[in-house]
């Protein structure tokens, strides 16, 4: 099938994005969150500690930190330098220990210790934006809040066509309006399996890939037979 994005309408790209679902649900029928954690609160720290971070480092270092820290209450009363000792092989762990420390306050304070479940008291957090709060939300209480985009997301949108946008934001609206509400969630966490799995950044495995028939694999060019 020869895709030309430029030409689809948007009824021609819902009808190829409900193809590209199928494909993605046959391929990855477990869509999990790539992020290690089992509470509401575990899951806001790693995602704020996955800034400009890999998920296997992160997974890597929440383990100690959760056990020294397995609350907002005891986290709220952490030491700056114990977390960022814990944090450093992260990257910004100054900030991010900032970050972690202040959400925990936040939440002890406004929340009574409670992750809210609401978007916009979500992003007043320390170290919560938009992309954060939609992880939270979607995977821990099953909110489809929004459209989670990540770097695997990005530049798979844009590989398919969905989409010609740099911007998280704007790749987000655009996405919202072919994608349908209740496969919001599932559908960041199988393009980021996918990113890892098959459309490797440096090397997609193009003739491996059961969208291939729905990709006009823009940047990359014809496919070689």
């Amino acid at each position: 099938m020869s895709v030309d994005p430029a030409q689809e309408s948007i009824a021609e790209r819902k009808k190829r994005v409900r193809r590209i679902i199928t494909q993605l649900k046959k391929r990855y029928p477990e869509a999990e969150c790539a992020l290690h954690h089992e509470s509401p609160f575990q899951l806001l720290a790693a995602t704020i500690l996955s800034a400009q971070c890999t998920d296997e480092r992160v997974n890597m270092v929440t383990p100690h930190l959760f056990k020294k820290f397995p609350t907002p209450e005891k986290l709220a009363k952490s030491k700056q330098e114990d977390v960022e000792e814990i944090i450093r092989s992260t990257g910004f762990f100054r900030a991010k220990a900032t970050n972690l420390r202040g959400m925990a306050q936040a939440i002890v304070k406004e929340h009574q210790g409670e992750i809210p479940q609401d978007l916009q008291a979500l992003v007043k957090l320390p170290g919560v934006g938009r992309k954060t709060a939609n992880v939270l939300l979607g995977t821990s209480f099953g909110i489809p809040s929004g459209v989670v985009v990540d770097t695997h997301v990005k530049r798979i949108s844009n590989l398919l066509g969905l989409t010609t946008s740099k911007n998280p934001e704007i790749i987000e609206r655009e996405l919202q309006e072919i994608v349908p509400r209740k496969e919001w969630i599932d559908w960041s966490h199988r393009l980021i399996h996918h990113g890892r799995q098959i459309c490797i950044a440096r090397r997609p495995q193009c003739s491996e890939c059961p969208l291939i028939k729905d990709c006009p694999r823009v940047g990359l060019g014809p496919l070689k037979k």
